[in-house]
């Protein structure tokens, strides 16, 4: 299996990575824009070679496009234009609409599967990657009924290679349910990053600093690169959790400015129920197959 990484940073670095180790991928080839993290992966040993887009298409039985999602829109039909009939395209982005849209019409869109691995952290960069980041993740495929079954099928067996239990939903379902579970973190971590950063003491603060500020925080330091290309693509979805997560905000702020204890105490303990949740104690909903689980429960 010849393989072509678009863009080596922390997911498309990992996925090569997990891919050799499985004996999935026999041969690795990269291509990145930016010369530094090109010479990198190759001197990590992420890729075997790396090479222009036009030279690595061409003989590739699966390409990976693991770039931000901005680049990627740009990028696929092109892509789609260059591979040979029987290869297998997909992406890895986090917001899927406006790529399906921009392929729709494409004569090779069968060849193409939409897919975005629940799996990531704040770093980035090919010295980012990490080996099993994706095992027992989930892999969200999207659209799968626009998919030729054998692209469908190779993209499934790539992800169960790595680990992955897989979720099928479209494209506007995907969006939705990131925009709460994967977007709104980040931009509700960027928000309490700069109020933070916004106080005169904020010096005396970060010396406070610890455990739970430093997780909360955490996803502050995730790149710009990545994630403002991502709130723009799903801006209407953002919108949406946003508002709905200033709702509740609002509900603690005046709980406590009112000294509604009864109120706070009741807003903890509803909070507290995600414990449960998120240790697999509340329903699970299939689909397609057993290993399907909502997002809510990843």
């Amino acid at each position: 299996m010849d393989v072509v990484v678009i863009g080596l940073g922390l997911i498309g670095g990992s996925m090569a990575k997990d891919l050799r180790r499985a004996g999935f991928a026999t041969g690795l080839v990269g291509v990145e824009s930016d010369p530094e993290h090109a010479a990198e992966a190759v001197r990590l040993g992420i890729v075997d070679r790396v090479d222009s887009l036009e030279e690595a298409l061409p003989g590739a039985d699966l390409v990976l496009i693991t770039t931000p999602v901005d680049v990627a829109v740009t990028l696929l039909p092109g892509v789609l234009d260059r591979v040979g009939a029987h290869t297998t395209v997909t992406d890895m982005g986090s917001v899927k609409r406006r790529l399906t849209e921009a392929v729709r019409e494409h004569s090779r869109r069968r060849q193409y599967v939409p897919a975005h691995p629940m799996a990531g952290t704040e770093n980035s960069g090919p010295s980012a990657a990490l080996e099993n980041l994706f095992r027992g993740k989930i892999a969200i495929l999207c659209d799968q009924e626009e998919s030729g079954p054998q692209h469908l099928a190779l993209v499934e067996k790539m992800f169960h290679a790595l680990g992955m239990h897989i979720a099928y939903m479209t494209s506007d379902e995907q969006d939705h349910s990131t925009a709460f579970v994967s977007h709104l973190p980040h931009a509700a971590a960027y928000a309490l990053a700069n109020a933070v950063q916004d106080k005169e003491d904020r010096n005396i603060i970060f010396d406070l600093a610890s455990g739970g500020f430093n997780s909360t925080v955490r996803l502050a330091k995730s790149s710009c690169a990545m994630w403002h290309p991502i709130f723009v693509q799903n801006r209407d979805y953002m919108v949406e959790s946003l508002n709905v997560y200033m709702k509740h905000l609002e509900q603690f702020r005046d709980a406590i400015r009112d000294g509604e204890s009864r109120q706070l105490e009741a807003l903890i303990l509803n909070a507290n129920r995600i414990r449960a949740i998120l240790n697999g104690e509340s329903p699970r909903f299939l689909k397609n197959e057993e290993t399907f689980v909502t997002y809510f429960t990843k």
